[in-house]
């Protein structure tokens, strides 16, 4: 009677395996197991551990109601690939840098001669630029250069050739250098309006950090509108802030948008080591397009004049200390300190009353209380256009137009 019983129980538990593997819920396992213990791609893998039969229930638009749903892969569906087997984050990387890393050149300099028991060692230096057309213009920060005897430019081929300084911009950090290379060895960089960039926004760099040539980070846009000083008493506006990785040789380099276009060229980071801690700046494309165009064509960036050789730096704003004789300033009737005579007997002492001078507090209607903010807002004009410079006199705010020249 025992053993029925067994035999019994069996038969129904066969009976039933095999009804579960013709219907084809079990096919899996047994697929499973006719593979090697370790599958060999991640599919295998997925496929064994996704649930049989697994129902979730989540509340639909009507909170009465659920649905169910069959398989989790409706939830998380899969990761969607190109024909190259890429995931679209890596489409993006690898198009920005394929279109873009043959634009880079490596930008190497000599600077000086120190004389040793062998004789003179010129001290080396590198850093990065990028191409600007076919007429040979590439474009670096002016640090990059700056003091140098020679600078050599390696194209992305591994061509060498020595370049030319077309013009310097000290103040903004910018320098244009020119070399004499095929023009179809020349691939130009194409440019995006920086104006539009946001903080989130993704970004890449291209450079040579520690003479890795070609080298690309990626990061977000970490803050806009920085400010970054160059000099003690000058500093660039509108800085780009990113976390992407700069390091040594990084500067003059690219930063690019998703779409491969320039959007600033990398600078500077701040660090107490010299090494990468997460915080980098780049000079926006706007400013990029606003100086290149003179440095080429002049050799500088022309500058226009104002008629104010020095100031004092007040709380209020900026007192006007030396006006040029003739100047604009002093042909828009901006005042200086008054001058006072005193005679005394035979003799007439002169003094300048510097409480009678206006007192600069903004143009176009912007406040300007520094000298740097003065300064750009002047630069961000040309010669010829006409400004409006609102001072202080005797107490009340006056606006006086103004002709650069």
């Amino acid at each position: 009677m025992k053993n029925a019983a067994i035999c019994l129980i069996s038969s129904i538990l066969g009976g039933c395996l095999v009804f579960w593997l013709q219907s084809g819920v079990g096919t899996l396992t047994v697929a499973a197991a006719q593979q090697d213990r370790f599958p060999r791609d991640l599919s295998t893998i997925a496929r064994k551990t996704r649930p049989a039969e697994k129902t979730v229930s989540y509340p639909s638009e009507t909170p009465a109601e659920t649905v169910a749903v069959d398989s989790l892969s409706e939830i998380a569906p899969p990761r969607v690939y190109n024909a190259e087997g890429l995931a679209p984050d890596e489409a993006v990387s690898t198009y920005v840098y394929e279109t873009n890393n043959r634009s880079v050149a490596n930008i190497g300099t000599r600077i000086g001669a120190a004389r040793g028991f062998f004789g003179e060692n010129p001290t080396e230096d590198s850093g990065s630029g990028f191409i600007l057309d076919q007429n040979g213009h590439i474009l670096t920060n002016n640090h990059v250069i700056e003091g140098a005897q020679r600078v050599l430019v390696t194209l992305h081929d591994g061509e060498e050739f020595e370049a030319d300084v077309v013009g310097a911009d000290p103040i903004n950090d910018m320098a244009v250098v020119r070399i004499k290379a095929p023009p179809e060895k020349l691939i130009p960089v194409r440019f995006a309006d920086s104006s539009s960039l946001k903080v989130g926004m993704r970004v890449f760099a291209i450079g040579n950090p520690f003479g890795l040539e070609r080298t690309m980070t990626t990061g977000i846009i970490s803050s806009l509108d920085r400010t970054l000083p160059v000099t003690r008493a000058r500093s660039i506006k509108s800085v780009i802030q990113i976390d992407a990785a700069i390091n040594p040789g990084n500067s003059g380099g690219p930063l690019m948008n998703s779409h491969g276009e320039v959007i600033g060229m990398n600078t500077a980071i701040a660090s107490k080591t010299g090494q990468n801690s997460g915080i980098g700046f780049a000079i926006p494309s706007n400013l990029v397009a606003r100086i290149v165009p003179e440095l080429i064509e002049h050799g500088r960036f022309i500058r226009p004049e104002f008629g104010i050789d020095e100031v004092a730096k007040l709380e209020e704003g900026l007192r006007i200390i030396t006006l040029v004789p003739d100047g604009p300033a002093a042909k828009a009737g901006l005042r200086g300190p008054e001058i006072v005579r005193n005679k005394r007997g035979f003799v007439t002492f002169e003094s300048r009353d510097v409480n009678r001078a206006d007192v600069i507090i903004g143009v176009n209607g912007k406040k300007t209380l520094k000298p740097d903010e003065f300064l750009s807002e002047i630069e961000s004009h040309r010669p010829g256009d006409r400004i409006t410079i609102e001072v202080l006199r005797e107490g009340e705010v006056v606006s006086v137009p103004l002709q650069l020249k």
